[in-house]
């Protein structure tokens, strides 16, 4: 037990090495992220994404490494307590360079995504590059997580855990083929969002229409859609959907759209006061991107006449309330220049016996109608 006690000058230089450690691993982990924050100083946001990601898991890495060289340079610790140590401080470096790993897939996305902004008019190839990131940054993480457990386990030193380890890993992907075969739903999730990331049929702020609901696409996530709904409500809506029903995508090539205003007349009004009318309308108005504007009829009933004002705006937003618009100052228009153009019904009075009297009066409503 002699040969184990520690002097003085022993537990001096332990303290001098343990600090060396903390000191030279902060001063190199501070150099490092200084050299990067100068070379990131014309894209911030890239900066502050390696800063925020990085800084912790790789001063993790580098105290461990020290810890790691300096062990050996202990005098006088038992040999059984130093490889106790070393197995700790190894299997913790393991999980240190899986985080630092995480993070750098973090630091990818950010770095990746910052040169697409999707905040533009014409933003088509930015929502395609944000919608697979997502898929691809949950695919990398998941690997990186299997990679480090894996590596974790096999750091241990004993034999017994590596087998225990290794079956671990047997039956763990025994179990997932047994979880697959019972959750075909979620395996059908999961295939769906592999073709979504690569034919991307939706993506980031699309805006879709599924069954009957009007929303965008708020998020992608690795089994399900969160739509959100013009009111502000959202819709779940599971992968495969969007690979096995039908639905409507008014963004899926460009972001630019035409709308549609229907209009209900009678037969008596002109067209053509109505069409320049339309166009003075949408000139007023920075909604129109000054691509399509023209009136047509485009039905007829017994009753009235349907025209369509065909309108266009750059995104869908602006193009639903220009729609808006054009329906409010039209029928404003129809109402000031034309009073009795909206549709209306005629009745034809026959004389029918005694009640020709009755019959030759003024019918003013369909109540007073069927009296007669």
């Amino acid at each position: 037990m002699g040969a184990f006690v520690l002097t003085h000058k022993d537990w001096i230089l332990g303290i001098f090495l343990l600090s060396g450690v903390v000191v030279f691993g902060n001063a190199i982990h501070y150099v490092v992220f200084r050299l990067l924050r100068k070379q990131q100083k014309r894209t911030p946001q890239r900066g502050q994404g390696i800063r925020h990601y990085l800084a912790w898991p790789a001063r993790g890495v580098l105290l461990a490494i020290g810890l790691l060289i300096i062990l050996p340079y202990i005098p006088k610790m038992p040999a059984q307590a130093r490889a106790v140590i070393e197995q700790f401080v190894e299997s913790l470096l393991v999980l240190l360079i899986g985080w630092l790993a995480i993070g750098g897939v973090y630091v990818f996305q950010t770095i990746t995504l910052s040169r697409f902004n999707t905040n533009i008019a014409d933003n088509l190839r930015a929502r395609r590059i944000h919608t697979q990131m997502m898929f691809f940054r949950r695919l990398l993480i998941a690997f990186v997580v299997l990679l480090d457990a894996g590596a974790f386990l096999w750091s241990l030193h004993e034999p017994g855990l590596w087998k225990y380890g290794t079956g671990l890993l047997a039956s763990a992907g025994l179990a997932s083929l047994v979880i697959a075969a019972a959750g075909k739903s979620t395996a059908s999730n999961l295939i769906a969002g592999m073709q979504i990331a690569f034919t991307d049929p939706i993506r980031i702020d699309d805006v879709v229409v599924i069954k009957g609901a009007w929303g965008r696409i708020e998020e992608i996530t690795s089994t399900y859609v969160i739509v959100k709904i013009w009111d502000e409500r959202r819709l779940v809506v599971p992968l495969s959907y969007f690979i096995e029903e039908p639905f409507e995508n008014w963004t899926r090539r460009r972001g630019d759209l035409l709308g549609t205003a229907f209009l209900y007349v009678d037969y008596a009004v002109p067209v053509e006061p109505l069409r320049a009318e339309l166009l003075r309308v949408v000139q007023q108005t920075p909604l129109w991107d000054r691509r399509v504007c023209g009136l047509q009829v485009t039905n007829l009933t017994d009753r009235a006449m349907e025209l369509r004002c065909l309108v266009s705006a750059a995104s869908s937003s602006e193009c639903f309330d220009l729609r808006c618009i054009v329906r409010e100052k039209m029928i404003a228009f129809l109402k000031e220049n034309y009073p009795h153009a909206l549709p209306t019904m005629r009745f034809e009075m026959r004389e029918v016996g005694e009640n020709h009297a009755a019959s030759s009066a003024p019918v003013s409503s369909i109540e007073e109608l069927q009296k007669i």
